[in-house]
């Protein structure tokens, strides 16, 4: 059976989450979104493109930073409304320099940064 990504579940939006996960290591890297077409684009050039919600356009991850993610694997949740993406990341996944987005954590009620930026 043939993939067709109209088949998933998009928000009002036309937006899906994907996760985006370190397939050497499964540490989770990011979260963004995605619709048919950058699915499509990702499937056809092996490279994450996602949906940026701010410019209203087209996200190769790594197009300008160089911290390029390759699809490796694309999975699909049972409710087929949240995408896992397994990747092999080159460099930092987050803008601000941390291999992971997920660099901040609640302990004792308090936000504490767990990871710093790389390099």
């Amino acid at each position: 059976m043939s993939f067709d990504p109209e088949t998933l579940t998009y928000d009002k939006a036309g937006l899906i989450p994907c996760i985006a996960q370190e397939v050497g290591t499964g540490e989770v890297l990011m979260m963004a979104w995605m619709n048919a077409a950058s699915i499509r684009r990702t499937l056809e050039t092996g490279r994450m493109t996602y949906w940026s919600r701010s410019r209203g356009a087209f996200w190769a991850k790594g197009e300008t930073s160089g911290h390029v993610q390759t699809l490796v694997e694309l999975r699909i949740d049972c409710d087929r409304d949240c995408l896992l993406a397994f990747v092999e990341q080159v460099g930092p996944a987050c803008h601000t320099g941390r291999k992971s987005c997920f660099y901040t954590s609640v302990r004792d009620g308090a936000e504490v940064e767990v990871m710093a930026p790389m390099g």
